[in-house]
């Protein structure tokens, strides 16, 4: 099996016990196809994971898995705060052993040596320098006083495979 490392970017307007705030996530995930199906393992963050019948498929059930995981925590905290903690711990929690994230790694070794070429159902993605786009999490609160809202504000969901070689 093959692993390949994904860069992801999702963005989602959750409501919760008298809030909303906007979640803009910038994570890693691993592809891979497992008898037939392509399986997408989340690194940051960790714990997820979904598949489909394509790659398409296997993002799209991941990117529902997520939501639904931002709908629980959002269920289960009383106010805006504890929403902001438990989505960052949910973010930054390993999968216990960093079995993923030494996979990510590797995968992305491999791709800077020549080793491993994306193969066809990666072929037209957009390569991103991970130097450029770090993992990270931003929880913002949108129901306060004065939020003006723009169209820039949106942010579509992404995923792309890493450049061959490091930014400057």
């Amino acid at each position: 099996m093959t692993d390949h490392p994904l860069m992801i970017t999702l963005r989602d307007a959750i409501s919760g016990d008298g809030f909303l705030a906007a979640i803009t996530l910038s994570g890693r995930a691993l592809m891979r196809e497992e008898e037939g199906q392509w399986w997408l393992y989340g690194v940051r963050p960790a714990g997820l994971a979904a598949s489909g019948s394509s790659v398409e498929a296997a993002f799209l059930h991941f990117r529902n898995t997520y939501k639904e995981a931002l709908f629980d925590i959002a269920q289960q905290c009383a106010n805006f705060d504890d929403f902001k903690k438990e989505v960052e711990r949910f973010f930054f929690e390993d999968d216990g052993d960093d079995q993923d994230a030494r996979l990510w790694e590797s995968a992305l070794a491999a791709i800077r040596a020549g080793q491993l070429d994306p193969p066809g159902p990666f072929a037209k993605l957009p390569r991103e320098s991970p130097e450029s786009k770090p993992s990270q999490i931003t929880v913002e609160r949108l129901d306060v006083s004065g939020k003006r809202f723009v169209p820039s504000d949106n942010v579509t969901d992404v995923y792309s495979i890493p450049q061959a070689f490091k930014a400057a």
